[in-house]
């Protein structure tokens, strides 16, 4: 397993992340297509075995129950302090005062609570999962910074936000000595690559480590084009990403069809290649549902796709419109 440095933090993570939303009870939350516990133990360990040692959930995934299965498996079968563990806060469990967001009566409950379902004394990365309009980022960054005084974290990230926005909450946390974010978690596939405009050049001359959710494109480019499957038949946020935008991606998506054909390969690790190779990303997060995800991520390392294949996959690629902030 390949690894790299997280940012510029000394922090060392495999260059693949497994994402763990996957893993929760289906009947907990509102994701229908989550493996139960009994079905995520084997894929955990597989991850393991690969040596995957960064995991990626977060407080809201499956009504917290992610937090839960993946917490347990890996305090069987892992080294606390070998293996990276991200979660994330701000979306609300249910609809009540002061639920959700990044308020720092929230961020204080919600590290608590998912270190609880986690069952560890801290985690590696606590990331905010949105922009919170409501609560001043000033409130936000003080007290993301005392989670880190605090022990309970030792490292903080953000998702998919403006540009502007991330730069505003670094120099927020600058200007104040706070600890600041070493990491940004955007969406980033060859269906979906608005963040090469800002984001991800931000990141590159701030030295902050990169991990892109939907790789695949929420399983679109982990097949030939116009195949489905339960997940994506189920998955209402997946719809919400690309389903406006299915003209636009079919180009690109055929594009992948043929180099898959060419070369002989799936178009998963095809696709995680492309991702890969863009400059600045530290590790891009996976879902696996099946062993095969495993393996097609690990291989994707090793594939390396020439000029010529990244101009041929990257040409058919329109302007999208700017999705995954809300």
């Amino acid at each position: 397993m390949q690894t790299t440095r997280l940012g510029r933090t000394g922090l060392s993570v495999s260059r693949i992340c497994l994402g763990c939303m996957t893993y929760g009870e289906p009947t907990r939350g509102s994701h229908a297509w989550t493996l139960d516990e009994q079905a995520s133990r084997p894929l955990i360990r597989k991850a393991l075995e690969l040596g995957i040692n960064f995991f990626d959930t977060a407080n809201a995934y499956s009504d917290g129950s992610s937090e839960e299965i993946v917490g347990r498996v890996l305090r069987e079968h892992a080294r606390r302090e070998e293996i990276v563990v991200a979660t994330k806060v701000h979306f609300a469990s249910r609809r009540a005062p002061n639920i959700g967001g990044l308020s720092r009566k929230a961020i204080l409950f919600e590290i608590d609570a998912s270190l609880r379902r986690l069952g560890m004394d801290y985690v590696d990365l606590y990331q905010i999962h949105r922009w919170d309009p409501h609560t001043p980022i000033e409130e936000t960054m003080e007290a993301l910074h005392d989670v880190v005084k605090s022990g309970k974290a030792r490292y903080l990230g953000a998702s998919s936000m403006h540009a502007w926005q991330f730069a505003k909450a670094q120099q927020v946390a600058r200007a104040h000595g706070w600890t600041p974010f070493v990491s940004m978690q955007p969406e980033l596939s060859l269906l979906y690559r608005e963040e090469e405009r800002e984001m991800l050049p931000l990141c590159r001359d701030q030295g902050v480590g990169v991990i892109p959710w939907s790789p695949l494109a929420r399983g679109r480019l982990a097949r030939p084009w116009g195949q489905s499957s339960s997940r994506m038949q189920t998955d209402a946020y997946g719809a919400s990403l690309f389903d406006r935008t299915v003209q636009l991606d079919a180009p690109v998506a055929q594009a992948l069809d043929a180099l898959a054909a060419r070369r002989g390969l799936p178009h998963a690790q095809l696709a995680l290649a492309w991702v890969l190779q863009v400059p600045g990303v530290s590790a891009p997060i996976i879902g696996a549902s099946k062993p095969q995800h495993l393996d097609d991520a690990v291989a994707a390392l090793d594939l390396r796709l020439t000029a010529e294949e990244v101009a041929q996959l990257q040409a058919p690629y329109q302007p999208h419109p700017v999705v995954g902030f809300e």
